[in-house]
């Protein structure tokens, strides 16, 4: 019996004795510094953030699916039920979490670029707003950072102020996907949905619309500001019927986030890309960014590249229930020279030449 207890006795002292060089080690390793904790925990906010809106609703929709052929039927069965009953939401303005705004990950995902928001004029809480969302980009970062999270601080710049972001209708019909949009204050970029905001939610609504949409996006690379915006007049019609103030918005960097494969006009990819944004809405764009364990590797996170995004000046719109064609280009040319305006006075501020002009088409 000695003879065992001892044996363990040295068998203990042993790993001790073994253990304690291993601490010794583990404690003098260096520790991440808090500048690469922080960078990982951007690079996490980002990489969530294009998942959620890559992923989500057809990874969501292929789960459903599969769970139709599985004992867990019910799951889909009440899911659907819930969609039929709620079809209309999106619509009536959505169902917005404010704590959602609030995320500290929208900070850390903010500062992997960074994004910044500058106020030029106020905005006054006794009246409704259309603001003009320009560039579109690849995936409108600037657009989604600025008026979706409150890590910017636009709640405290216009105090009062309800800011919306319109995207393509065909999201909200994808399941989990729709309620992570409606939750961020998204709404479907219809007339019926924005009608809503600026006629049935009272005052202080500012409804952002990215106004070149997938069409601009096939024209997004860097070195290059055009924007698709001559024929595109409905958003100011809207403004009329229900009296909003027509602001517009400039994201200086959007274009800068991912290069993309851009094909010439008449090339017969360009035109499968131009049939298919049609069809669907959206535009099949061929671009690429960094990877996610090097900056000089190939994927599909947005690089590291300032955003800045300028809120101009307020155009007044008056209330016209049934705006002539005359009228609606009126007011169009004004918000094209207030367009203007904002981007030649602050173009040389953030990265751009005083030679750079504004293509509008």
């Amino acid at each position: 019996m000695k003879t065992i207890i001892a044996a363990c006795s040295q068998n203990l002292s042993g790993n001790r004795a073994s253990v304690q060089p291993a601490l010794r080690t583990l404690l003098a390793a260096p520790w991440p510094s808090q500048r690469a904790v922080r960078s990982w925990l951007q690079l996490l906010a980002v990489l969530q953030w294009v998942l959620s809106f890559l992923l989500l609703g057809t990874v969501s929709l292929l789960v459903l699916i599969y769970l139709v052929f599985t004992r867990f039927w019910p799951i889909s069965a009440l899911y659907l039920a819930w969609i039929i009953f709620d079809w209309d939401t999106p619509e009536e303005g959505g169902r917005r979490l404010p704590c959602l705004r609030r995320w500290s990950v929208w900070r850390h995902f903010r500062d992997y670029f960074p994004v910044k928001l500058v106020k030029t004029h106020d905005l006054s809480p006794s009246h409704n707003y259309i603001i003009g969302s320009h560039p579109h980009g690849i995936l409108c970062v600037g657009a989604f950072c600025n008026f979706i999270t409150g890590s910017t601080g636009f709640g405290e710049m216009f105090p009062g102020i309800r800011p919306f972001l319109t995207t393509l209708a065909g999201n909200f019909r994808l399941p989990i996907f729709r309620e992570y949009l409606m939750s961020g204050g998204l709404c479907p970029v219809t007339r019926r949905a924005i009608g809503y905001l600026l006629s049935k939610n009272g005052t202080g609504n500012a409804v952002a619309i990215v106004i070149g949409g997938a069409a601009e996006s096939l024209s997004c690379r860097p070195g290059v500001t055009t924007l698709i915006l001559k024929n595109r007049k409905g958003f100011v019609r809207m403004a009329l019927q229900h009296g909003a103030y027509l602001v517009p918005s400039f994201s200086f960097g959007e274009n800068d986030l991912f290069r993309q494969v851009v094909f010439e006009e008449g090339s017969w990819m360009r035109s499968i890309q131009q049939r298919f944004q049609k069809m669907m809405g959206f535009a099949p764009c061929v671009f690429y960014g960094r990877g996610l364990t090097s900056v000089r590797s190939r994927g599909f996170l947005p690089y590291a590249r300032p955003i800045t995004t300028v809120v101009g000046e307020p155009v007044m719109v008056p209330k016209i229930e049934d705006p002539s064609c005359e009228v609606v280009d009126t007011y169009h040319e004004m918000y094209i020279r207030s367009l203007l305006k904002l981007f030649n006075e602050n173009k040389t501020k953030y990265g751009l030449a005083e030679t750079d002009e504004l293509r509008i088409l």
